[in-house]
């Protein structure tokens, strides 16, 4: 069994937390971070030297690539990216200040972003690489009330789908994990815009369709093997889910975005005019 070494970031609670203890306990070494890295005491002093802890606000990009040189000088190079640091706001388009949009791409996209490009050297001048993205089910679909966090992931999967073509040259795999529903208190840890009465349907919306929508909890421990098999795989897919359900639920969205194109091909037809010199 290869040994890597693994960049984690948001490595202190919730899947992270699994994923840390997994990949220790395979064998491997592990940089990880957090905001306050006093919480990752309890790896250093179960594995030693094989384990880095970090502490580090991804939002900090100057952070960031000082954190991967660290990671790169201990090691000798990074093998696996994890990007999993990220937090969910909760409120309607309306509700959110513009500090908490702000900072929510920061964590999301642009944290993930700057730890990205500071692994990119090193993996092209070895020709070999992993890059994981955390990203979610809502970086697939939209709801109403997540508009913001879901937005985040929606600029993390189209900026990795352009990575991957741009990387795969030089061997760098690039993997959009897209977990569904897990009990990891995400929500709970999170900030929450101001509720504005006007808006009382649109949290309702979003808690009924979670209600609806069939998809049972997944067990936050389980995905670390998920996690591991993809390191594992020669050729990794470009996206995956984590959980079940979500197929159903995808199938029904894009054969709806596909029928209102075509309803509204019309337009389409319209707004591109007459070929030039008719």
């Amino acid at each position: 069994m290869t040994s890597r070494t693994w960049f984690l970031t948001g490595a202190s609670r919730g899947l992270g937390a699994h994923w840390a203890e997994a990949i220790l306990a395979r064998g491997d070494r592990l940089a990880a971070t957090a905001r306050d890295k006093t919480s990752l005491a309890p790896l250093s002093e179960r594995y030693g030297e094989r384990f880095l802890p970090l502490q580090l606000d991804v939002r900090d990009s100057a952070a960031v690539r000082d954190a991967v040189q660290s990671a790169e000088v201990t090691f000798g190079g990074i093998d696996v990216l994890v990007n999993n640091a990220g937090h969910m706001l909760t409120g309607a388009v309306e509700e959110v200040e513009e500090e908490q949009a702000r900072a929510q791409m920061d964590v999301n996209y642009f944290g993930a972003l700057w730890a990205t490009r500071a692994v990119l050297p090193g993996m092209r001048e070895r020709r070999a690489g992993r890059i994981l993205q955390v990203s979610s089910f809502g970086g697939l679909v939209a709801y109403p009330a997540l508009g913001i966090y879901q937005a985040s992931k929606w600029a993390l999967e189209a900026m990795s789908e352009s990575l991957a073509a741009e990387v795969a040259a030089y061997g760098i795999h690039v993997t959009l994990i897209e977990p569904i529903m897990f009990p990891t208190g995400l929500a709970a840890a999170s900030p929450q815009a101001r509720q504005d009465p006007a808006y009382a349907h649109a949290r309702q919306a979003l808690y009924a369709g979670a209600a609806a929508s069939g998809l049972t909890p997944g067990d936050p421990a389980a995905t670390a093997e998920a996690l591991l098999a993809l390191t594992e795989t020669p050729e990794p897919p470009m996206r995956v889910l984590f959980g079940t359900g979500g197929l159903e639920a995808l199938r029904t969205e894009y054969s709806g975005r596909l029928a209102g194109l075509e309803q509204w091909d019309h337009v389409a037809r319209l707004a591109q005019g007459k070929p030039s010199g008719s």
